[in-house]
């Protein structure tokens, strides 16, 4: 049997045009989904992974709900758990894996505004965390954070898990440690805090009794102080306001420390 050589080739050549076209009109979750299956990894797998680079960044670890998730177009991963998606994933080039065209020279292009923020904050971690070259990283460069208004965020339920913030340079004054700001309302943490101020906040999960500290309470954010002595009460600096005491059936949970 005589084999049409340049016919096989052109079929296999479209095939792989075609595969290629039809990932680019994927959605990113349907796109993460193809990618693991590429790796041959479980979303189990996946969430391990992420929860290992989260806790040496001093973030909530994850389970593999919030990858598929992510997958099923639910939510969306946040900077510290995209930047090991990639890593994972072996994803180098993030604009064609997930845009389908390839990276100019301005990165940036085609971006929103909203895109462009996270992108900076991206790059800021990044270069926290000794992805760039050596020779890059001697050049300085102003790490960003974000700023949250406290006041929106109370009662949404997704204080730290949404849009609403803005990207802040942190420069010299700003404490190392902190990894987001929140801008207070409000005199009940007077004469230490007072209305308007941003604070500054290491994001962690666990406070000791009697640091001050940003709360997520029954859906509202607070910025109190912690008392676990006899149960488990949030403290105003400001004595004209009472302890806040956390049922057993609240919701309640610690977001972050506040760093001086």
């Amino acid at each position: 049997m005589i084999i049409d050589t340049d016919k096989v080739k052109t079929s296999k050549t479209k095939k792989s045009d075609r595969a290629e076209r039809d990932f680019n009109e994927l959605s990113f979750g349907e796109k993460l989904a193809v990618l693991r299956a590429e790796k041959k990894l479980k979303q189990k797998q996946i969430a391990e992974a992420i929860s290992r680079d989260c806790e040496r960044w001093g973030k909530s670890t994850i389970t593999d709900r919030a990858v598929s998730k992510w997958e099923n177009g639910d939510s969306l991963p946040d900077a510290i758990q995209f930047i090991s998606l990639c890593r994972i994933l072996g994803i180098t080039d993030v604009l064609k894996t997930f845009r389908g065209i390839e990276s100019g020279s301005d990165p940036f292009a085609g971006l929103n505004k909203l895109g462009r923020e996270r992108a900076n904050e991206y790059i800021a971690m990044l270069n926290e965390n000794a992805y760039f070259s050596h020779r890059v990283r001697e050049v300085k460069r102003i790490r960003q954070i974000p700023l949250y208004d406290l006041p929106a965020s109370a009662g949404t339920g997704v204080f730290l898990d949404g849009d609403a913030y803005t990207m802040i340079d942190a420069d010299a004054t700003v404490p190392e440690t902190a990894t987001f700001a929140v801008r207070l309302s409000g005199d009940s943490m007077t004469p230490a805090f007072s209305d308007g101020q941003i604070v500054y906040v290491r994001q962690q999960q666990e406070l000791q009794s009697g640091e001050i500290g940003i709360f997520l309470l029954n859906g509202e954010a607070y910025c109190k102080k912690l008392d676990t002595e006899h149960g488990i009460k949030l403290i105003s600096l400001n004595k004209k306001y009472p302890p806040i005491k956390i049922g057993e059936n609240a919701e309640f949970r610690v977001v972050g420390r506040v760093v001086e």
